[in-house]
């Protein structure tokens, strides 16, 4: 069984910092019309976001054999340790929470963010997962900005 340290360690902490820093700009763009219920919920979005793409990331490359060989940081389903349907799973919740937080988000602010969430979502798990991922492409990076 994968102990909450190794799914931890799967969720790529390291990465987060990525999903952090433009909701923190934002929020501080935003001034004195910031609130702290709306940064929250960005930055509930924007990490499970991140955490999702890193999950999903983690079993696609998986299942492809990518990584089977790779030096770094724990793959959960390379090196054994999760079921790869187990971690699609979590990726999906990942995406699952994002939706809930980005709903609440534009129920408070604007319905324009609806969607921006689903691309986000639909680019996050196409990033390595589906049938042509943009990712093995060399349009991963690319796509950030």
């Amino acid at each position: 069984m994968t102990t909450a340290e190794q799914w931890l360690q799967g969720a790529r902490p390291k990465t987060l910092y990525a999903a952090i820093a433009p909701v923190l700009v934002g929020t501080a763009f935003a001034g004195y019309n910031a609130s702290l219920l709306h940064f929250l919920l960005a930055l509930s979005v924007s990490l499970s976001l991140q955490i999702g793409v890193n999950y999903a990331n983690d079993y696609s490359d998986g299942v492809k054999g990518t990584d089977n060989d790779r030096l770094g940081p724990i793959r959960l389903v390379a090196s054994g340790l999760a079921k790869p349907n187990t971690v699609r799973s979590a990726a999906f919740l990942s995406f699952a929470l994002a939706a809930i937080s980005g709903l609440l988000l534009s129920y408070r602010t604007s319905w324009v963010l609806i969607p921006i969430g689903l691309i986000s979502i639909a680019a996050a798990w196409g990033y390595t997962a589906g049938s042509k991922p943009y990712g093995y492409m060399g349009f991963g990076e690319v796509s950030v900005f």
